[in-house]
């Protein structure tokens, strides 16, 4: 039996970077984001709470699928196998994805 495909999603939100693992990575059918399925977690550990994981467990609880903007994500890996999610401050050397924005045409004859 082949091996499941994990990857690993880090990306922008509010001003954090978070770290998720799943399943599933793709275009999707909303232009502009990223859809993700099939989150992982971690097993829980009763001798270590990790408060980010846990945050995150309770953000994503109930989420079949999420849509990520495209211009939020950092980095997508695919990996060997899934690791504790997490949230850390974005403060530092992270910077969202350049983009440019272009605005309504001006019409014709109006000058």
């Amino acid at each position: 039996m082949a091996a499941k495909t994990i990857y690993r999603i880090s990306f922008l939100h509010a001003g954090e970077v978070y770290e998720i693992y799943a399943s599933n990575v793709g275009q999707g059918g909303l232009l502009g984001f990223v859809e993700v399925e099939e989150l992982l977690f971690g097993e829980r550990s009763k001798l270590l709470i990790d408060s980010s994981e846990e945050r995150l467990k309770n953000e994503f609880e109930g989420v079949r699928r999420t849509y990520i903007p495209l211009h939020s994500v950092l980095r997508i890996d695919e990996v060997d196998k899934a690791g504790r999610g997490r949230i850390t401050s974005g403060s530092g050397k992270v910077a969202p994805f350049p983009m440019t924005v272009v605005g309504p045409a001006k019409p014709t004859g109006s000058e």
